[in-house]
């Protein structure tokens, strides 16, 4: 069997790509570009914000505001705080899940804590979350995936990734890590595309994944 399971966070713990993702596009087409949320979806979603900060410099061709992350943090926090739900059949799973977990995620500490506190989810991984901040690259480099594994004291090989995104996905495959998509937002094809090794919808699916698909 698996050794450990590492979630990502946002849109595979917490259904909070959609939310962000929203009030960051409002926030461009306030600068004066005009992107849509599906434009979010596929440029931006699964990327770390200095990585987001540099895709937005150079869609301006100048680097935005000085204040403009710590706006995007503020409206992003109260965007949350009022719409924030678990993704459908988190909880169920977990309830069911009989391995070691954690998760690595491209955000802060300060947002994980956040996210998965108002959705009522971080009692479950307390003293195991792992961020992108602590670690030199972000995904899809596989840094803070390898850094997750290692500080629970398992081999990359007998680890299982979930994530959502095509930049996790990549940065688990470049960990030697087996990766289940989670297609809750962004296609099968696409995340079988950045290399995910197995491809489901529902959470509910996931238990029976992992039972039967381990190294």
């Amino acid at each position: 069997m698996f050794e450990l399971v590492i979630f990502d966070c946002d849109g595979v713990l917490v259904d909070s790509e959609r939310i962000t993702n929203t009030v960051l596009a409002g926030m461009l087409n306030e600068l004066g570009l005009s992107v849509s949320l599906n434009d979010m979806f596929e440029h931006f979603m699964g990327k770390s914000m200095p990585q987001c900060l540099e895709l937005i410099t150079t869609m301006l061709g100048k680097s935005p505001p000085s204040n403009f992350e710590e706006r995007y943090r503020e409206r992003s926090r109260v965007a949350l705080e009022t719409g924030l739900l678990p993704v459908p059949g988190v909880a169920e799973m977990l309830n069911e899940l009989k391995l070691p977990c954690c998760v690595a995620s491209g955000g802060s500490h300060d947002k994980m804590r956040t996210t998965l506190g108002i959705t009522g989810l971080l009692h479950r991984f307390q003293g195991r979350l792992y961020s992108v901040t602590e670690v030199t690259c972000g995904k899809p480099a596989p840094d803070v995936f390898l850094y997750a594994a290692a500080q629970c004291g398992v081999k990359p090989g007998a680890c299982a990734v979930v994530e959502d995104t095509p930049t996790g996905v990549q940065a688990g495959v470049a960990a030697g890590m087996t990766v289940f998509g989670y297609s809750g937002l962004i296609g099968a094809k696409q995340l079988r595309s950045a290399g995910a090794h197995y491809v489901f919808k529902h959470m509910r699916e996931l238990n029976s994944l992992l039972n039967q698909k381990a190294p």
